[in-house]
């Protein structure tokens, strides 16, 4: 066959199989594609060049063979076949926020237990606690606290948070082969709540019907305790006022701050106290001319209690059966229940003691020592000092006890005393010194003015509730 009939045969074989407008279409997309690789510009590798067209036409069922044509061009058309349009894959989107996975310290859990639960080992432990001494607050942890990994697809933990409070806590950040270690500190909004109850069956139950936090409740108790017994003063028509701190962060309300002010009215005799930081630093409650509400120890080392049994020299033992002096009071409390020192002391004791079971001693100054027994678990260890008020216990049935319960002691030079009748012959705590008295009443005068007016508002209201 002549080379120059072979333009001629091909056109007849596209023309026979072909539409002719479907030709025209082939034809000046053809004609574009080679203006495109003559244009200045272009690509000088000719591989660059070719170029593959699908193009949606329809495909002859019989087969055609055309062995000896060779067409030769810039565009190579190759067979004309019906293809579906390529999608191509995209890539997942990757988010950019640190993924933290958080833990809360449960009662009875250990650190390697929590890090475990991220799938952390003691290894993982032991590189943190020894990588810096500030590390080693994490020996001591407590339940309610917040622990945050950060662990990256490596593995390795590179960022732990601890916090203690949403106010406080650490922060761990892997450096090479150790861990540098800064502190949280946050500053929450303060705002004030302001409420008043009536006593018609116990302080707490008024409590609740007011909605006062019962934390803020048995801190009111622990301010009154050296003057008022909460258990044998309380009376039905007693009332009482409140001042409060509320705390929030980000406007997320966190808890209950300090009681600013408080009232308590007792058979009609008024106590007031209000909130004092003196020079020392040292924050206390006073009444307005500057005495403190403290005596030099709580009544009560319990905030809820019921007294099963008095301190009584002829008492007959419950379970020996024998005439035996209780040289104590008891206060039965469910288990767990927090003990709190009635004063100021060091820990000469915590530990087991035969029939008093767990045992905690305070020595205090002026000779004399108190004992906390049947204690379920320990808040302090031996040689700590406490202030009063301090929680170094929880009530428990360990010993001899035949029930959750606290066996109170109060000895003054080595000699048992009644716990309920010692108290009106201690003194009171120290109070403002004269020097400090101007300091004192410029501080407080501004916060006793803000609760008087809020409790003559708030007795308004409720009086012209009564009438109407």
């Amino acid at each position: 066959m002549n080379k120059k009939d072979i333009p001629g045969l091909a056109r007849h074989f596209l023309e026979k199989y072909y539409p002719r407008d479907y030709l025209y279409i082939a034809g000046g997309l053809s004609l574009a594609l080679i203006l495109l690789v003559v244009l200045p510009g272009g690509d000088a590798n000719p591989e660059a060049d070719r170029v593959t067209i699908a193009l949606d036409v329809p495909v002859s069922t019989e087969s055609t063979e055309i062995s000896d044509v060779n067409i030769e061009s810039d565009v190579v058309l190759e067979d004309f076949v019906v293809t579906e349009p390529v999608v191509e894959p995209q890539p997942e989107a990757v988010n950019p926020a640190v993924q933290w996975q958080n833990v809360e310290a449960r009662s009875g859990d250990s650190l390697s237990a929590i890090f475990s639960k991220v799938g952390l080992n003691d290894q993982d432990v032991y590189r943190l606690l020894n990588s810096s001494d500030e590390a080693k607050i994490l020996n001591r942890i407590y339940p309610g606290y917040q622990f945050d990994f950060m662990i990256p697809d490596s593995g390795e933990l590179e960022q732990l948070r601890v916090l203690k409070s949403p106010l406080e806590g650490y922060l761990f950040t892997r450096n090479e082969s150790n861990y540098s270690v800064e502190t949280i500190l946050k500053q929450p909004e303060i705002r004030t709540a302001f409420k008043v109850g009536t006593i018609t069956d116990s302080l707490f139950v008024a409590g609740q019907q007011e909605s006062i936090p019962a934390q803020s409740i048995m801190e009111m108790a622990n301010i009154f305790g050296g003057v008022i017994d909460f258990i044998l003063d309380p009376r039905r028509g007693d009332q009482f006022s409140i001042l409060y701190q509320e705390l929030y962060l980000d406007g997320e309300f966190i808890g209950n701050g300090e009681i600013i002010a408080s009232q308590y009215i007792n058979e009609g005799r008024q106590y007031i106290a209000v909130r004092y930081l003196d020079e020392a630093g040292e924050l206390g409650y006073y009444n307005p001319e500057g005495e403190s509400m403290r005596k030099a120890f709580l009544r009560n080392p319990l905030d809820v209690f019921r007294i099963s049994s008095n301190f009584n020299p002829n008492r007959r033992h419950p379970i020996l059966n024998t005439i035996r002096a209780h040289k104590g009071t008891d206060y039965a409390a469910p288990t767990g229940t927090p003990v709190r020192a009635t004063s100021d002391g060091r820990v000469t004791w915590a530990a087991r003691n035969g029939s008093f079971g767990n045992l905690v001693v305070l020595q205090h100054a002026g000779s004399f020592e108190t004992k906390y027994a049947h204690l379920s678990r320990y808040a302090v260890r031996r040689g700590e000092r406490v202030r009063q008020g301090d929680v170094i216990g929880y009530v428990g049935a360990t010993g001899g006890a035949t029930g959750p319960h606290l066996h109170y002691e109060f000895l003054m030079n080595g000699v048992h005393q009644n716990p309920r009748t010692i108290h009106d012959r201690l003194p009171k705590a120290e109070s403002v010194s004269p020097e400090e008295l101007d300091r004192f009443r410029e501080q407080t005068a501004p916060l006793l003015q803000q609760f008087t007016e809020l409790h003559d508002s708030r007795l308004l209201t409720l009086t012209q509730q009564n009438a109407d």
